[in-house]
């Protein structure tokens, strides 16, 4: 079973500046740990909201809106990486993803790299970039009904042709998610269905276990690693 544990921005985490040298241990013994276990899937950390651009559709009209941005509906329903030269192309993608699924609010957010928290140098010369576009739950999502299949088919063939995907996944509805918020270090968990977050994304983790309670243990320990924070775990539809 594929389940996702996603952490939230939190005060910390928002004020910015290097991780802390206790955090970036810790996590790194804990994510050694889930690798060398083979139940480590996909793992990524997303840039502030100001370097981030939400696409919005009304009354079939798009908007786009550039960072720094606020948390508004920020209960996911599924997200695409890809790879791609710059952000605005990453938010051409993301309107016609959005477009494809039916969506009507999707975020385009680089993903955090080695150089970007200072354990490694950036290369030197262009550098790609790769987005997270996390498109936004709806009821027609939250119902468990699939997406428009053949558009979105075809949009991941030409993606895949221009060498920019790297990959999709859909959450299931909120309904089977838990959610942990993390205060002073006391730690409230609370199962869907869940009407909205209003924190944004700051990064996510997932997991390949043998059941939820081994993905909410491992959010556990996530969790006291990074502090006072909101961390949801979701199910994973598999194909």
């Amino acid at each position: 079973m594929l389940f996702i544990v996603m952490h939230k921005i939190n005060a910390e985490i928002a004020a910015g500046g290097p991780p802390r040298k206790d955090l970036i241990e810790g996590m790194g013994k804990l994510i050694g740990e889930t690798i060398s276990s083979g139940k480590m899937h996909d793992a990524d950390g997303l840039l502030g909201p100001e370097t981030r651009v939400r696409v919005k559709w009304s009354g079939g009209e798009r908007s786009i809106v550039k960072g720094p941005l606020k948390g508004e509906n920020e209960l996911a329903a599924g997200f695409l990486k890809l790879k791609v030269d710059n952000i605005d192309e990453a938010v051409q993608w993301a309107s016609r993803y959005g477009e494809s699924i039916g969506a009507s609010e999707v975020d385009v957010g680089p993903i955090t790299e080695a150089w970007d928290i200072g354990v490694a140098p950036k290369p030197e010369g262009p550098v790609p970039v790769r987005v997270l576009i996390i498109n936004k739950a709806t009821k027609t999502s939250e119902s468990g009904a699939p997406a428009q299949a053949a558009k979105l088919s075809a949009l991941v063939d030409e993606m895949k042709s221009a060498g920019v995907f790297l990959g999709r996944e859909t959450l299931a509805p909120s309904s089977k998610a838990t959610r942990l918020q993390r205060v002073s270090g006391k730690n409230t968990w609370t199962d869907g269905p869940f009407a909205e977050s209003k924190e944004l994304v700051s990064g996510y983790t997932i997991l390949k276990v043998d059941s939820k309670q081994e993905a909410i243990a491992w959010a556990t320990r996530y969790a006291e690693i990074l502090g006072d924070i909101e961390v949801d775990v979701r199910q994973v539809v598999e194909a």
